[in-house]
């Protein structure tokens, strides 16, 4: 297991970049708001504890089992990948500036675009409305798509986010997981059946 950041870590991990999890033609891109100054020190997505993103991932079905954040890269094997909207570090998310994620919401276009997921989920419904323009969106699927990509919201994994306990996180995962495998006609859609590697 990685050591923890000591405070001077997290300090100095103020506006630093992490780079993403990501490859052509994965089944499901996963957007966070921005990199958070643990994620941000320790070059690992979704890293400060409490935070539930990879326990949801795993309970929603996406992994065998619960991966660490320092094994991100695995993720790529099952046909999975993490971008941010903004890029940046910040302590809290709402330090963000609306003018910051209208232009990370752009970029994520582009990226969309380039990269072609089969599916882009975005991480927080308050940032998604703001980067996207859309006020009334809301948890699950959008009707807009990006390129021909189908989005999806998901609540926030954040431990501050206390609208959604760690189970009914898992609950929308294992939505998006199901809708995700029945439109590429995958057998297991409606089984409940984890995902595996790909070959």
């Amino acid at each position: 297991m990685p050591s923890r950041p000591s405070p001077a870590d997290l300090a100095a991990a103020a506006g630093r970049v992490i780079p993403d999890v990501i490859a052509p033609d994965l089944d499901v891109l996963f957007c966070g708001i921005n990199p958070g100054l643990w994620s941000a020190a320790t070059g690992h997505h979704f890293a400060r504890p409490g935070n539930r993103f990879w326990p949801a991932l795993h309970r929603g079905g996406f992994t065998p089992h619960q991966l660490r954040p320092d094994e991100q890269e695995q993720l790529l094997g099952y046909g999975l990948g993490i971008t941010n909207l903004v890029e940046r570090g910040s302590a809290r998310a709402d330090e963000l500036t609306s003018e910051e994620l209208v232009t990370g919401g752009a970029a994520l276009e582009a990226k969309v675009r380039e990269y072609r997921p089969r599916c882009l989920a975005v991480l927080g419904t308050g940032a998604y409305r703001v980067a996207f323009g859309d006020r009334r969106a809301k948890v699950g699927p959008q009707p807009a798509r990006i390129g021909g990509t189908p989005v999806w919201v998901l609540p926030n994994p954040s431990g501050l986010n206390a609208h959604y306990s760690l189970d009914a996180l898992a609950s929308e995962f294992a939505k998006l997981r199901e809708a995700s495998l029945a439109d590429r006609g995958d057998p297991r859609s409606g089984d409940g059946a984890l995902g595996h590697p790909k070959a």
